[in-house]
């Protein structure tokens, strides 16, 4: 199988053609036909010569995904199944907000983190997905808004999807430089933004590369024995490690971190844990913002359960009461498998019983 030309960064592709006898200028060139003229066949760029047309084809692939399923919510949301070439399935979903046009991303197929609410960890982590294969989600939503032909573009880009982006830290950070790079997608790098449940060595590693991608953590509770129980990441990095990090983070960065907290029904979702939250995060208040997330329920969690209303106000109300900024986040795709990693995992068992 080949690999997707989308895996390499201009440098890489400027690289590669000139060991291999090309002129340097051509990298541009088929750069932007990939990514301004969005061709999918190397035969399509005209202004190349016939010997680079054939080294590319020999060694790449331009798209390796194929729409398997599209789910589209009554808001307007829209979750594609893609196949990869070696039959994987991995989810991508577009959101339409005010603001532009927001892709959420996968870079695993399957997840290895074992958060006992979460629909990503029912099928256990089978690879990691190459850098083209990431870009390559951008192009197929991209694809789709150009198929509608009203001229938008993918604007906002959140790293959010199935799997721990920085568990696949080298590809995530050659799909980030793809996408941001000012001659192709030009994607901004305030409007992307990469999700992590807390690897705490890669959040420092992070905070030293040169670009300015806004992190979210997922931390869900504000204590040990609470965090322990519904995500097993924190027994290899604790709280006291993992807010360690993003100091370490927010001191070279000087950038807003997000905190994302779910809301589990009569689990984390107490006035107590508010206050917990904001004791923990008093000395950062003012580079941090809680996002509170409503649970999406997920068939094989029937332990937990959204939590009520009433409960989700008094939460909101104890941060803002403590000077924490935040806010509740605002749902798509409900009507639809909306939970990462569930219209995959049903996808799988699908195509199971129609084997057997």
């Amino acid at each position: 199988m080949k690999k997707s030309i989308y895996g390499l960064t201009l440098e890489q592709l400027t690289a590669f053609l000139v060991d291999n006898g090309q002129k340097k200028f051509r990298a541009a060139q088929v750069w932007d036909w990939l990514y301004k003229k969005r061709v999918i066949n190397f035969a399509d760029m005209t202004n190349i010569n016939k010997e680079c047309l054939q080294l590319l084809d020999e060694n790449f692939a331009i798209q390796t995904l194929e729409e398997s399923v599209k789910q589209v919510s009554d808001d307007g949301t829209i979750k594609f199944l893609f196949k990869m070439q070696d039959g994987n399935l991995i989810e991508t979903v577009l959101m339409k907000f005010p603001y532009g046009q927001s892709v959420c991303v996968t870079t695993q197929v399957g997840c290895n983190i074992g958060c006992s609410f979460c629909a990503s960890g029912l099928l256990r982590k089978n690879r990691d997905l190459e850098a083209g294969e990431i870009v390559g989600q951008i192009m197929k939503v991209q694809e789709h808004l150009d198929n509608l032909g009203g001229g938008e573009r993918v604007s906002h880009i959140v790293v959010m999807g199935i799997g721990e982006p920085f568990d696949n830290y080298t590809n995530l950070m050659n799909f980030l430089r793809v996408v941001n790079d000012q001659n192709g997608l030009s994607i901004g790098a305030r409007h992307i933004t990469v999700s992590t449940s807390g690897l705490t060595p890669k959040i420092r590693e992070f905070a030293e590369e040169n670009i300015q991608i806004n992190l979210a953590v997922s931390l869900h509770a504000p204590n040990n024995e609470l965090r322990s129980q519904i995500m097993k990441i924190n027994k290899a990095f604790p709280i006291e490690k993992l807010m360690d990090a993003i100091d370490y983070y927010l001191e070279a960065k000087n950038r807003r971190i997000t905190f994302e907290y779910i809301l589990l029904d009569d689990v984390n979702d107490h006035v107590t844990e508010a206050e917990q939250l904001a004791k923990l995060l008093h000395n950062k208040r003012h580079l941090s913002y809680v996002n509170l997330i409503p649970y999406n329920p997920v068939d094989e969690h029937g332990q937990y359960k959204r939590s009520k209303p009433e409960a989700i106000k008094a939460f909101y109300e104890t941060l803002k009461k403590r000077g924490i900024n935040c806010g509740v986040r605002l749902e798509h795709g409900t009507d639809i498998d909306a939970a990462c990693g569930q219209l995959r995992s049903k996808q799988i068992k699908k195509e199971k019983v129609k084997a057997n």
